[in-house]
Order: structure tokens, then sequence, then C-alpha cells
């Protein structure tokens, strides 16, 4: 993962931090020397793969004139301390989580010993979901969550939540406080994968940070720096607030939330609500403009992986009078369309909005692309590369009798909404100019129905 927040003023900090643990050598070092617990001393973290992971925050304090507050956190626990006086609690009640683990280890032990290892075992996953559900987070948007509301049944990767980064956001958004800058580094003996080295600076972990921090954010931050920032969009979320109070949670809201210096209106392009996938904003004037630019002027590339409810059905036809055309350019061997390329023209239904509805005479020209990607369920999976922007314009294309022939799986306004799914329709691949920079990003997500 990339760190969601700018890190240079944190790393200052950092730096300050690594220079207080050398001199002090303990990490208790916010108490009077005479009351520092020798437990806590840094010789701990130079045994054999002892080193740990800290962090620094620094936090806009808006309930107190907006002062800047600067938090610090370790991982997991110093040695066999869940709290240190001066540092970011774990996201549990230390004392109760310490008692739950003491009562589960003290009868594992009882029946391992007595030979039960049948009984051991599940007392043991009786233990890891008992000690799961005593965390408790605090998400951007102020709301609490637990990993069974996020996860249900299925059980995080041990030690998900204990990492620097979800301690200080917990912290953070449970006291009403702004992020502004964090950073971690490592400090102690080096771990015996060789991956974490004394004083060097790390991103957040994929195997543990990747399963919450998109939670705590609110949305997966994919790229971010000064200029633009790239997220990949759940499918059931707006990209830009609606009309009314009740459709004001959206993308651009969120990135607003997460960033409080971002230009009022960030969003340069918009999927629907229930299309998932990348989304890029600018967060100045500047790029926001820039960027605006590189999408009306079609510079920016873009591919989408739909999931069909069935097979293609289409067959080649190019009509002027009904400004149709339907080319397919691969075919297998049996003859049947791989490939191909759709001209459709459709305009806003007034009657039934957002409907849209095919239109020779006033319709806009929609232009795909697509290819088979594979097939799942004996459902095609369809590449799409759209070369216009009109509004639906994949999922016509795909449910048209002109176009594809077959509905997206689970379009609720194209073809037929299925109980607990979601549209199976994926912006994968975005491509496009940095605007300040000139580098040419390129960004790929799939779909986690694929």
């Amino acid at each position: 993962m990339i760190t969601p927040f700018p890190e240079q003023a944190a790393r200052e900090e950092c730096l300050k931090l690594m220079e207080i643990l050398d001199r002090e050598q303990c990490v208790d070092f916010d108490l009077p020397p005479d009351l520092r617990d020798a437990s806590l001393r840094t010789d701990y973290l130079w045994s054999e793969d002892r080193g740990q992971m800290f962090g620094v925050m620094i936090c806009r304090d808006v309930l107190n004139g907006g002062v800047e507050r600067v938090l610090k956190a370790f991982s997991a626990r110093y040695n066999n301390h869940w709290t240190v006086e001066g540092w970011v609690p774990p996201c549990f009640d230390a004392d109760v989580f310490t008692e739950s683990e003491n009562r589960y280890d003290g009868e594992i032990k009882r029946c391992t010993a007595a030979g039960d290892t049948v009984g051991a075992a599940d007392l043991s996953r009786i233990s890891t979901r008992a000690m799961i559900n005593l965390y408790r987070f605090t998400g951007a948007d102020g709301c609490s969550f637990t990993f069974g509301g996020l996860m249900g049944e299925r059980l995080p990767q041990l030690g998900t939540g204990d990492c620097c980064e979800p301690k200080l956001l917990n912290y953070a958004y449970s006291h009403g406080l702004i992020p502004l800058s964090m950073a971690t580094f490592y400090y102690g003996a080096t771990n015996k994968s060789g991956t974490r080295v004394h004083k060097q600076f790390y991103p957040p972990c994929d195997e543990r940070c990747g399963a919450i921090l998109p939670d705590l954010l609110g949305l997966q931050i994919l790229y971010r720096d000064d200029d633009i920032v790239v997220v990949n969009k759940p499918s059931g979320l707006l990209s830009v607030p609606g009309r009314g109070p009740d459709k004001q949670d959206c993308v651009v809201n969120r990135v607003r939330r997460l960033y409080p210096d971002c230009i009022e209106q960030p969003s340069v392009h918009r999927l629907d609500m229930d299309t998932s996938g990348l989304l890029v904003l600018g967060l100045t004037e500047d790029s926001h403009r820039l960027l605006n630019r590189q999408f009306e002027t079609g510079l920016v590339h873009k591919e989408y992986l739909a999931h069909l409810s069935g097979d293609i059905r289409c067959e080649e036809r190019n009509d002027p009078e009904l400004r149709v055309v339907n080319q397919i350019t691969e075919r297998d061997e049996k003859g049947r369309p791989l490939a191909g390329h759709l001209e459709l023209p459709f305009r806003l239904d007034p009657d039934n909005r957002p409907h849209q509805i095919f239109d020779p005479v006033y319709g806009k020209t929609g232009i795909t692309d697509w290819k088979i990607e594979c097939w799942r369920q004996k459902r095609a999976v369809v590449r799409l590369f759209p070369k216009t922007g009109r509004t639906h314009q994949l999922r016509l294309a795909a449910s048209s009798p002109y176009g594809l022939g077959t509905p997206i799986y689970s379009d609720n306004l194209y073809g037929v909404p299925v109980d607990g799914e979601q549209l199976r329709l994926h912006a994968a691949i975005l491509q496009f100019t940095h605007p300040i920079s000139g580098e040419v990003l390129r960004f790929e997500t799939q779909p986690d129905w694929l």
C-alpha cells in the first residue's frame, strides 16, 4: 500500500523520535527516569528478530483551535505491554483483551496437557474469534465498526489492526482529529527475512493494513500526492454528490474529508454508483483543469471488465439509417465473435431517469471496442474500451439488441438484478499523464467477482 497522507512532516518527527530512542534507550521516556519500567528499554529490540515498527502522525485538532498534535505508536505490543504512557493505545480495551487471552491460554494448555488435541483446537478457534471481536475501530466518518461487521464469519490475518497505521488512524478519528501527515519506520535488529532494516521508512503493509485501512479511510487509496489522488471505488458508492441529504455520501466528499485542503469540486470523471473501479481526482485548481482537458480531448486510456449474464449474441451490422455500427473484428475457428467495434445512438428517457433509450434521431453516439476476456460459469467476461464517455454507455453496449445482446450480470436498469449481487462492471485500467509532473501513470485493479 501507499501511505495515504503526505509523509515529509511526519518523517521529520520520526527522525526526532529516533534520536530520543537512541538517547533515552527506552519507550517510556515521557515518564521521569525513576518511574520508568526496565521491561520497556530498547535493549528488547536488539535481541534476535525483535525489531519493531514505529509510527508518527501529525493531526489538526479542530476542536481546539486547529492546533497541530503529534501522535506516536508502536506496532502490536512492546515486550508484552499493550499500553505505554505517551503512546497511542491499541484498538481494544487492553485489560479486557489480556484477561480474555490469559483465560483461553490456560484452558488450551490444560487440554493439550490432557492429550485432548481436538478440544485444544476448538478452543483455539473460539479464542481467536473472541479476541477478534474485542477490536473496535472508528473511521473517517466518525462511525465505529468491528471485524465482524466487515468480514462476517471470516477471520482477518493474525495481527490485522495492530500495525501503527490503524492504531494512529483509529485514535485520530475517535478523538475528532484530522490526519495531515503520517510515516512509519523500523527500529531494532533486522528481521529474519531481511525486509525490515533499522531506521528505514516503510509504507503500510499489504497483508494486514491493506485489509483494514480502506475501511478506516472510507476509500481504497491507490495513489496520492499534492496534486491528485487515485481511488478504487466500491460498487454502491456515488462518484459525486446527488440531490438531497441521503445522496451526499460519495467519493468526492470522502476525498474532501480526508484531505481538507482539497478544492471544493475535485471530480474530473465519474462512474455509475453500481460500477466499481478506478477514479482520479484533482486536488488543486491546476491539476483539476489539466486533467479535465485530458478527458475532454480523449487522451485518457480506460478499460473496463464486464461479466455478462450469458454469452455474446451480436450480429454484424452497418446501418446508416439507424446510425448503428456493429463490426466483428475477430472470430474463433467456429466463427463465434471474439472482438468487435460498436457505435450506438442513445439519449436520456426523461420519463424514466436515469434510464437511457436507443434513439437514431436524437441520440448521441457511444463508441465502444470490445473483446472476450474469458468465460466464467458459462458467462462471457468482456474487456470494454470506451472511446466516448456517454451515460451508461457500456451497460447499453452490452444489453442492446444492436450491441452485444446480453446485459451485464445483475444490471438493475438494463437487465435482471440478482439479490445480494453487485453490477459486475469494473473500471479496471486507467492511464493518463500526471497534470503537473508530466509522468505517464497507469493503474490496474481486478474486480472482486473475477
